[in-house]
């Protein structure tokens, strides 16, 4: 019996080949599109201002509400803000469960109150070669993981998305060319990490529809898709977990996913990005210059473990 290997999947393969094919003209199309996007979130008071914020200007607003990647809302980049409209986000809850001591279920209410909400400015890389900087509101992850108080076999965090096709018909592997639910993960020391963020909102406002509300992850030194959004679940692991991409073509997307300027994609530079709304290119910076994670992953092969 002869056994083929199946082929690695192509990006084209995965991202709709018309969305692969205009990358350039979706980029156009964010940066002509209106000063503003339909939002009408709920204001966000007494923020606190976080020294984890980089010194940098946001991106426009048409940007960060206009131009997302949510495969639960359609592939194209523009999709989830036409497509997410409708989308229910209250009653919600986060299930925290697995190898820790004390399993909870946080309801949308306890999520908001868990910790002091502070407003950080991150810049964000994108493993399409763009980048944005958007000002989160939100807090680190761990003071949601410290009160479930992960056992000693915790190595792993675990993140679920939520998936309803009544709620999301587009969110199907025929239309989107991954498998659903979304579920992502972290190394326990990463997701306790100070800059890893549970947001809430963006701006001064609660997060839009798009953006992965009601509430999403934030790890600003990996590339985009390790940010899962709209999170349900929660579960602390021993072994490494599965990732969506990771799962669709592993050749492309690694488990780490740092930004790292000498690991390219299999067919295009990671050297340089484009911020959008600025002109031209700009050099690409070592885990997105976050240097205070570098320590993470001392005697740690960053090409093999990209």
């Amino acid at each position: 019996m002869i056994i083929r290997k199946a082929p690695l999947f192509r990006y084209s393969d995965i991202t709709p080949k018309e969305t692969y094919v205009n990358r350039r003209r979706f980029l156009a199309a964010a940066l002509a599109a209106p000063a503003a996007v339909a939002f009408g979130g709920a204001k966000l008071t007494n923020l606190q201002k976080s020294p984890l914020s980089v010194d940098e200007k946001p991106s426009a607003t048409n940007i960060v509400f206009g131009f997302n990647n949510f495969y639960e809302f359609g592939t194209g980049k523009e999709d989830p803000a036409h497509n997410a409209t409708n989308f229910k986000t209250t009653p919600w809850a986060i299930h925290v469960e697995g190898e820790v001591a004390k399993a909870k279920t946080f309801d949308l209410d306890a999520i908001m109150k868990l910790a002091p909400l502070e407003q950080r400015i991150y810049r964000h890389r994108c493993v399409e070669g763009w980048s944005i900087v958007v000002p989160w509101i939100g807090y680190s992850l761990s003071a949601m993981l410290k009160q479930v108080e992960p056992t000693a076999k915790a190595k792993y965090v675990a993140f679920e998305s939520y998936w309803d096709t009544k709620q999301m018909p587009l969110a199907t592997p025929s239309r989107a060319f991954i498998q659903f639910p979304y579920v992502e993960g972290l190394r326990l020391d990463e997701a306790m990490h100070p800059l890893t963020m549970l947001s809430v909102g963006v701006y001064d406002e609660v997060l839009p529809n798009q953006n992965g509300a009601p509430v999403r992850l934030t790890v600003p030194w990996k590339y985009g898709f390790k940010s899962i959004k709209s999170i349900v679940k929660i579960k602390l692991v021993e072994k490494q977990p599965p990732t969506t991409w990771n799962m669709a073509n592993a050749h492309e997307y690694g488990f780490y996913s740092n930004v790292n300027p000498e690991v390219d994609h299999p067919r295009w530079s990671q050297a340089t990005e484009r911020r959008l709304g600025e002109l031209g290119r700009r050099k690409t910076l070592m885990f997105n210059g976050y240097d205070q994670v570098a320590s993470l992953y001392t005697g740690l092969d960053l090409k093999k473990n990209y």
